[in-house]
């Protein structure tokens, strides 16, 4: 067994694995460098902790540094800021922030969990001091501080994704109003046109000023300037989505794999032997399509860090892939996809059908039933379920896990239909809604020439 494990990164894949390794190897001498004051927490909490529905941001901190010293032995520096890999010499290169110094820092095995690097144009005015990012605790504490010092009462949000949405219902709560602006065509852009069109329809039910197919062109002391004119703005919150922050890695000589991130295998292994990558640094590989795929998840990161950890401490773990199941609320109305979109199959040169359906949540004569929307794509001639899609209110959501379970399984539409599922009417619809949908997958199956 190698003598020291050094691991870049102290967040869900930087730690899974150091904690995971040291279950496999009580003896390896482990060191994790983060270059933040903060370790092991939920960025998936932070927009909660906005919104005031979530206490505190201390409350999305699963272990700090000393209790990672404390229970697993392991020495986590932060404010240690990773400048060079030299992958002959196996050795770091390392910049103590807060002592403004350097040092050398030897390994035997390497693991890299640098994670993602919000997306931030080049635009005029982007750096200033009411210009936000939702990424790390220390973005949050710096939003929170300056929705402190000033009444935020026009908040403008850019981008719609999963970030997006969960900001604009944080400043609803608050009381804002919130203007989103988007450069695509819909909210969403992981869904399918139609579903994305009834996440728009939800977006401006609860308030909030929705603009499609407008531009960000630059930013005042009090302005966003768009395509569709100058917006007013207390607060702006960018959410535009990551790419892999996996530059430091691949310029010392890893390879990349998919959108350029780190290149690993199923057991989280990147081509230099000794070394691993897990978490939104590193790519997958899709369990439908099979091709390379960049998914920034934090199930993601935690799955395959807990891969790399098993590993890395003499252990023997496999990550099958990955579906890109995700699912997120704006106020009360639930966003839901897993597997391929149309968008992805065709780019995958895989042939489908569509089953749509429109239900309730629970039986339609129930008290509290809401509508529902969901979709789902059939490969054409197997009828192998490709994708799910679902957009509803009341813990319409989860739903998704249904679909997601017989993508894995490899269930075909008429399978998946003949399912026994639950019902009762306080919590279902006799026909569960994916399941009207696989029916109209297989009738659009029927109808397929021969």
């Amino acid at each position: 067994m190698a003598d020291r494990l050094v691991v870049i990164g102290g967040d869900a894949a930087g730690m899974t694995a150091a904690t995971n390794a040291r279950r496999g190897a009580p003896g390896l001498e482990i060191v994790v460098l983060e270059k933040g004051p903060d370790t092991s927490y939920s960025a998936c909490g932070i927009p909660y902790v906005v919104s005031g529905e979530v206490d505190d941001l201390l409350d999305l901190v699963v272990r700090t540094p000393q209790e990672f010293r404390d229970q697993f032995n392991i020495d986590v520096r932060t404010r240690h800021e990773v400048t060079g890999i030299d992958l002959d010499a196996r050795r770091v290169e390392v910049r103590a922030l807060d002592q403004a110094r350097s040092l050398t820092l030897g390994f035997d095995l390497l693991h890299v969990a640098t994670g993602a690097r919000p997306l931030r144009p080049d635009l005029p005015g982007i750096d200033g001091p009411r210009i936000h990012g939702v990424q790390t605790l220390a973005d949050t504490r710096s939003m929170l501080d300056a929705v402190g010092e000033r009444r935020c009462r026009d908040v403008v949000v850019v981008g719609a994704g999963y970030i997006g949405l969960e900001m604009a219902e944080a400043f609803i709560r608050r009381g804002a109003r919130v203007t989103m602006v988007e450069s695509g065509p819909q909210p969403m852009r992981t869904l399918d046109p139609d579903l994305g069109a009834k996440v728009a329809e939800a977006v401006r039910r609860f308030g909030v000023d929705l603009r499609t197919g407008v531009k960000v062109e630059g930013f005042g002391p009090d302005v966003v300037h768009t395509t569709d004119g100058d917006l007013h703005a207390d607060l702006t919150i960018l959410g535009l989505g990551v790419r892999p922050n996996s530059d430091l890695a691949v310029g010392a000589g890893l390879a990349a794999g998919a959108a350029g991130a780190i290149q690993v295998d199923h057991r989280a292994r990147t081509d230099h032997d000794g070394i691993y990558a897990a978490g939104d640094c590193a790519d997958a590989v899709h369990m439908v399509s099979h091709r390379r795929v960049y998914v920034a998840l934090g199930t993601v990161a935690n799955k395959t860090g807990r891969v790399a950890g098993i590993n890395l401490g003499g252990g023997y773990a496999t990550f099958p892939g990955v579906l890109g199941t995700a699912v997120t609320r704006l106020c009360n109305v639930e966003v839901a996809r897993t597997g391929l979109n149309e968008r992805e199959a065709t780019e995958a040169g895989i042939e489908y059908v569509v089953g749509r359906a429109q239900s309730t949540t629970r039986a339609a004569y129930y008290p509290g039933a809401e509508p529902l929307d969901v979709k789902v794509l059939a490969e054409r001639g197997t009828g192998r379920l490709l994708g799910g899609q679902v957009v509803g209110a009341d813990r319409a959501g989860k739903r998704i896990d249904v679909v997601a379970t017989a993508i894995t399984a490899g269930m075909t539409a008429i399978e998946f239909g003949d399912l026994d599922l639950a019902y009762a009417p306080a919590v279902s619809p006799i026909w569960e809604p994916f399941q009207l949908a696989t029916r109209d997958a297989v009738s659009a199956l029927k109808a397929q020439p021969t």
